[in-house]
């Protein structure tokens, strides 16, 4: 099996067996490293849509007369590219200071795969959960009053958060694996992780 396919067969085994596929992300071996750049570029992409439809302003859209499914759809792909860009690097910066901040080895690179592999609940979220509400609710899950402000609608963002803890979760195991760490001194990790975000997020206000 060559490896470009072993890589995107890892993409629905994160969601199952996430050890296995966090370990080996430890190769740092040029043929791995190009076999799984397509794969976690995916899993960015479908992520950044989940995360931009979820936001308050996708909850919106359809206020305004202008919106419709075709435009709908572009926002998704401009917002949700716009989304998986900046996380990619911000977020994969702030994983990777965060790890170097407790002594762990690893590239800026391996820290965005990383991620790439963490998100798939999100992605899988696109692909699966965002369609079911869509045939639910159609177009209400864009504008303010709609059907989804029923229990059904709790239901569907209740859902939606739990891909977001998955995928916090997965990055959680990502960061013990990949650097062999205990629970204790991951969970560390991110948390510098989430001091690296909050300060970068406070920045514009304090120049």
């Amino acid at each position: 099996m060559d490896s470009d396919r072993e890589w995107w067969l890892r993409v629905p085994a994160v969601l199952l067996s996430p050890r296995s596929v966090f370990a080996a992300l430890r190769s740092e071996e040029r043929e791995d490293v190009e076999a799984r750049a397509e794969p976690v570029l995916a899993l960015t992409l479908l992520a950044g849509v989940a995360v931009a439809l979820g936001t308050g302003a996708a909850r919106t859209l359809y206020d305004d007369p202008l919106y419709d499914v075709l435009t709908l759809a572009v926002w998704a792909v401009l917002a949700g590219g716009f989304v998986a860009f900046a996380g990619y690097f911000i977020v994969g910066g702030a994983l990777y200071l965060g790890a170097r901040g407790l002594g762990g080895a690893g590239t800026f690179r391996r820290a965005r795969h990383v991620l790439g592999f963490a998100v798939a609940p999100l992605a899988l979220s696109v692909l699966v959960l965002w369609p079911l509400g869509l045939a639910a609710f159609g177009t209400d899950l864009f504008r303010r009053g709609g059907s989804d402000e029923g229990a059904a609608g709790d239901l569907f963002y209740a859902a939606a958060l739990g891909c977001s803890l998955w995928a916090a979760a997965l990055l959680l195991v990502g960061v013990r694996v990949v650097h062999g760490w205990t629970w204790r001194r991951s969970l560390a990790a991110l948390g510098l992780v989430a001091l690296f975000l909050a300060a970068y997020a406070a920045l514009p206000s304090l120049l």
